[in-house]
């Protein structure tokens, strides 16, 4: 059976999403924790609730990221995860982290990346007067946001969009795209080749809001 640590910074709406899959579907797939970096995390409720362990490991009590990063890795590698799984957290990670745990560790951006990587990506999406957007659900590199893409969801961008309003469109879609990628990588059906991601055997990486 599979092992997941999901990492949160608030409501972790996209780990109750996946758990909720997960339980739906029957996964064999155990969740083994949950670490917020902040102590009022939302998202920490929810995972007691569903008996998983819930820990908060708060940054502001650490001196620097480096040696907030280290605890953080401490802590993850006592619960032996298969995947790590980045649902809000609100932190850029160390390029220790990142290499440490190369190749299983996974987020979702607010985005269709390339585009607007890094913070505010539904006000910079009005802006740019774009059609289109979307999220993406990527592995980890040392580059903010650049990692290969795993699989990827658009939203139409309609006229007087709010940012609240395109943000609630996207976060629809992060909720059916982030467990569809989380089962995929369980099932060892992604392949890195390049900076790509494939899927075997292969299956449509891009979705569409209906």
């Amino acid at each position: 059976m599979h092992s997941i640590v999901t990492l949160i910074s608030g409501r972790g709406s996209n780990f109750e999403a996946i758990v909720k899959t997960a339980q739906k579907e029957n996964w064999a797939v155990q969740f083994s924790g949950v670490i917020a970096n902040r102590p009022e995390a939302k998202g920490l409720d929810f995972a007691r609730s569903h008996g998983i362990p819930a820990l908060a490991l708060d940054h502001k009590a650490y001196p620097d990221r480096a040696a907030f990063d280290r605890a953080l890795m401490q802590q993850i590698d006592l619960l032996k995860p298969d995947l790590v799984v980045l649902a809000g957290f609100m932190r850029i990670l160390t390029p220790e982290f990142i290499r440490h745990y190369a190749g299983k560790l996974i987020n979702i951006h607010p985005s269709l990346l390339p585009s607007f990587p890094g913070l505010h990506t539904h006000e910079r999406a009005l802006e740019a007067g774009v059609e289109t957007h979307g999220a993406s659900v990527h592995f980890v590199s040392e580059g903010v946001d650049e990692g290969p893409i795993i699989c990827q969801a658009s939203v139409p961008v309609l006229p007087g969009d709010s940012a609240a309003q395109l943000a609630a469109r996207v976060l629809q879609m992060e909720h059916q795209i982030y467990p569809r990628a989380v089962k995929w990588y369980l099932d060892g059906r992604l392949r890195i080749e390049g900076n790509q991601v494939k899927v075997y055997p292969p299956e449509s990486q891009l979705f569409a809001h209906e």
